[in-house]
């Protein structure tokens, strides 16, 4: 498979990085300013090199990347809110060419799930986006395969930052402007937390997957646009107003305290809630899990790295390993 990888962050640069040992090659890779073309195979580790020296990435504009030959686009470029841009656009170009496309970025499917499928229809491109909820967790997969008409709530912890800053609260006593403070110390945390510790990232990943649940209820792309959710549909709370105290209180009772996001038919709903300190949404750490409600299977559980390069872009080419051969 002949890979474009827009976006060179953490995501892209391990997607491009990695793509080999998967038996792809990339034949486009653009950050927001440069790209590096090759119909025979880019360079990847000669690209980075030059970027990571203050150079640009290639010498083709970002736009080359898109215009390349590819079979599939991966677009890891970074998740923005509304209008989903300029991610939905570049989903929009590989789709008018009938190119396929694996997103890393949330944005098209949180905000704009209806306007993708109707793309998706009229394309002779397939969309896959495991790699928008949970890193390396296989949770679209996992509704997709059970059916996600036969699932009637998913549920977790979906925010690796949000969890440390709980976790090492919990078992330290620590507050949450000491404990912020380390978590960015180690990088677990952006300078600006506020996607985080305030749930957006949690609830973008709930609304994906409450619209593959709703999509199942619907029986066309009009139906779908009455129906799919985005962010402002969400309840979303934070973590930044939870004192020490709370957790203490929690652990006499035998429970502590995580950011839990929860997708149904009925709507998406993020916020700490209080679980049993041996449950297992008690996850530590930066480690995210994912509770699927199912009809026939009972509860299920998939716990894993939520964040990452490499998690991510296992997420990534796992979903490129279920497009259809090109040579087929």
């Amino acid at each position: 498979m002949r890979l474009a990888v827009l976006g060179a962050g953490a995501v892209g640069r391990a997607v491009a990085d990695l793509a080999p040992s998967y038996g792809h090659a990339v034949t486009a890779l653009a950050d927001s300013s440069s790209a590096v073309v090759d119909p025979g195979g880019v360079d990847v580790g000669a690209a980075l090199a030059r970027k990571d020296a203050g150079d640009p990435l290639g010498e083709s504009d970002p736009g080359d990347a898109l215009a390349a030959e590819y079979d599939a686009l991966v677009e890891a470029t970074p998740t923005t809110l509304g209008d989903a841009e300029p991610g939905f656009s570049h989903l929009r170009t590989a789709l008018e060419r009938d190119r396929h496309v694996v997103l890393a970025n949330k944005g098209p499917v949180a905000e704009r799930f209806a306007d993708l499928r109707a793309l998706e229809a009229d394309s002779a491109g397939d969309v896959y986006f495991e790699a928008t909820v949970g890193g390396a967790i296989p949770a679209c997969a996992t509704v997709a395969d059970l059916g996600p008409e036969r699932v009637s709530a998913v549920r977790g912890v979906l925010n690796g930052t949000a969890n440390f800053v709980l976790s090492r609260m919990a078992a330290e006593g620590l507050d949450y402007d000491h404990v912020l403070a380390e978590a960015q110390d180690l990088g677990v945390a952006e300078a600006d937390p506020s996607f985080d510790v305030e749930g957006t990232d949690a609830a973008l990943k709930c609304v994906i997957l409450a619209n593959l649940l709703r999509e199942a209820d619907c029986g066309s792309i009009e139906e779908l646009r009455e129906r799919a959710l985005t962010l402002s549909d969400a309840a979303v709370e934070g973590i930044r107003d939870i004192p020490g105290s709370a957790l203490d209180l929690a652990a006499e009772d035998g429970r502590t305290v995580r950011l839990v996001g929860e997708a149904t038919r009925d709507g998406v709903r993020v916020g700490p809630r209080l679980v049993p300190e041996n449950g297992t949404l008690a996850v530590s750490g930066t480690r995210n899990i994912v509770e699927i409600e199912t009809e026939h299977a009972g509860g299920l559980a998939v716990s894993g790295r939520g964040a990452g390069g490499e998690e991510t872009a296992s997420a990534v080419l796992a979903d490129v390993g279920r497009l259809p051969d090109p040579e087929r």
